[in-house]
């Protein structure tokens, strides 16, 4: 059986230099969460609404799981009922972020927490599998560019798997209680160990980036909230999945390395801070026009980008409203059109 000592797993990368730097910065960003969530509630307000479906597509694109953006959009803001199995498990996981978004500080990190969270992710599909550790022997593979499979990773057995999450769990949270280490570092050292234990037949992926959100709450870290992480991981999933592969080696034998993972996410957390800071700051700009605003956006930006970039950097604005500017910018010539279609991109006319 793998044992989990994760204050040593801890103890052996603190000292890295990227990741304490990574870890001040961080903290820069963190001592102003306090004044915004406090004095942007109109702006924040949006912002969730955006993160929310941003959130709830990513990470199950992640995993092969997709339908249109329009019927994203109409299932988290629980407009229409799921009509297929890929919507059902869109559903599923709109309800596990928001009752982790609502419900976070009585949320205990424990097995039953776990398992609850997976059974509510499944509980639109009517599989049995929902709610239970895993009953087979699972592989973590990858597919070279021939479509062979090929296996990458051995999690632990079904036999194995309940008393090491218990254990898990029970470690990581004899840590927090004694306040002994900074939990930037272990809460990404938890998830590798989760990820690595891959403790169900379907759904590990997806539940660990709840869970990431949950402990990153639990901790006072609440820029998930307003900024997607899981869509940062999905702009960034040849990176993910190659730091998961480097500190997986030897995990068994507890010699593995874990500082590629938690540099790899302690950057997707500095990302989503600088992105929150970027749109406050857009946002707080109330005498500039939305026509300004968005002329602001291709001025920041060299490379040509579409409608969803400035949707997403901007989600105070309507898309009429930027389709509208963005055929303006056109006819007075300050923008040129890339490419026509479904994917259109402009760029700043310099």
């Amino acid at each position: 059986m793998r044992d989990f000592d994760l204050k040593k797993e801890y103890s052996s990368i603190i000292s890295n230099s990227n990741i304490i730097n990574l870890i001040s910065k961080i903290h820069e960003y963190k001592g102003k969460q306090s004044y915004l969530l406090n004095s942007k509630k109109d702006t924040l307000e949006t912002l969730l609404k955006v993160a929310k479906i941003q959130s709830t597509s990513s990470s199950n694109k992640i995993e092969g799981i997709y339908t249109t953006d329009k019927r994203i959009n109409e299932i988290v803001s629980q407009k229409l009922e799921p009509k297929n199995r890929n919507e059902e498990e869109i559903a599923g996981y709109r309800d596990v972020l928001s009752l982790i978004h609502e419900n976070y500080n009585y949320i205990d990190v424990n097995q039953n927490t776990i398992l609850q969270l997976h059974r509510d992710l499944y509980k639109y599909t009517g599989h049995s599998y929902g709610g239970k550790f895993k009953n087979s022997q699972n592989y973590i593979e990858e597919i070279n560019e021939l479509g062979e499979k090929k296996v990458r990773f051995t999690p632990l057995s079904p036999v194995e798997t309940p008393i090491a999450v218990e254990n898990l769990c029970k470690n990581y949270n004899e840590i927090v209680n004694d306040e002994s280490c900074d939990l930037l570092v272990l809460i990404p050292i938890f998830i590798l160990d989760f990820v690595s234990i891959h403790p169900f037949n379907d759904g590990n992926g997806r539940i660990s980036r709840l869970l990431t959100l949950l402990l990153l709450y639990k901790a006072d870290y609440m820029v998930g909230k307003y900024i997607s992480i899981e869509k940062i991981i999905e702009e960034t999933k040849d990176s993910y999945y190659s730091a998961l592969e480097k500190s997986s080696i030897s995990w068994h034998n507890s010699q593995n390395d874990y500082s590629y993972f938690v540099e790899y996410y302690l950057g997707i957390i500095l990302s989503a801070y600088k992105e929150f800071d970027s749109r406050i700051n857009l946002a707080s700009k109330k005498r500039i026009t939305s026509y300004n605003k968005i002329i602001s956006i291709f001025k920041e930006n060299f490379i040509p980008i579409d409608k969803a970039f400035i949707i997403n950097k901007c989600p105070d604005i309507s898309e009429t409203t930027i389709e509208r500017i963005l055929n303006k910018l056109l006819k007075e010539n300050k923008i040129n059109k890339i490419s026509g279609g479904r994917y259109t991109k402009y760029k700043w006319n310099r």
